[in-house]
């Protein structure tokens, strides 16, 4: 079993896209912490756990190598000083985002999902490390940092 965490990738190709693009992340997760996690040691550690022995039965709890904010200092600051834009984090309260999804014509359902997971991490409840990358690769997570210089480099936060 894989237990993950926020992607790095919701950055760059989902939907914290565009907020990135625009040059705010408006978002009600407060201050509160999140272990992410790149999608690709994410599928390393899928294929290892398919393809070699010893995993059978193991269940892998999978996180990046540091708690991170969506905040200024963190996650959004770390894509401004690879991509050098101007981008900040605009913290919200879960009824204000909630109105302006829905002002976007955001789907409910999609709304109300959203909105609860940002309450997890708000709430501090996902601010733990996982060490299944170094039990099943024998190596550390990737760090935040290189996601965003990779992906800064791809052009994928170009307007």
């Amino acid at each position: 079993m894989l237990r993950v965490r926020w992607f790095f990738q919701n950055f760059g190709e989902d939907f914290l896209h565009d907020p990135v693009l625009s040059g705010e992340v408006r978002l009600p997760a407060g201050d509160g912490k999140e272990a992410f996690i790149d999608a690709e040691d994410i599928a390393e550690v899928a294929a290892a756990a398919l393809t070699e022995p010893g995993h059978a039965g193991w269940s892998y709890e999978l996180s990046g190598p540091r708690l991170m904010t969506f905040a200024d200092a963190d996650a959004v600051a770390e894509i401004a000083r690879a991509t050098g834009r101007d981008l900040r984090y605009v913290p919200l309260t879960p009824e204000a985002y909630a109105q302006e999804q829905r002002a976007q014509g955001v789907p409910e359902e999609w709304v109300r999902l959203t909105v609860g997971l940002y309450e997890h991490v708000r709430s501090g409840g996902l601010a733990s490390l996982g060490d299944g990358v170094r039990k099943a690769l024998g190596r550390a997570p990737r760090d935040f940092s290189e996601y965003a210089d990779t992906t800064a480099r791809e052009g994928v936060w170009n307007s």
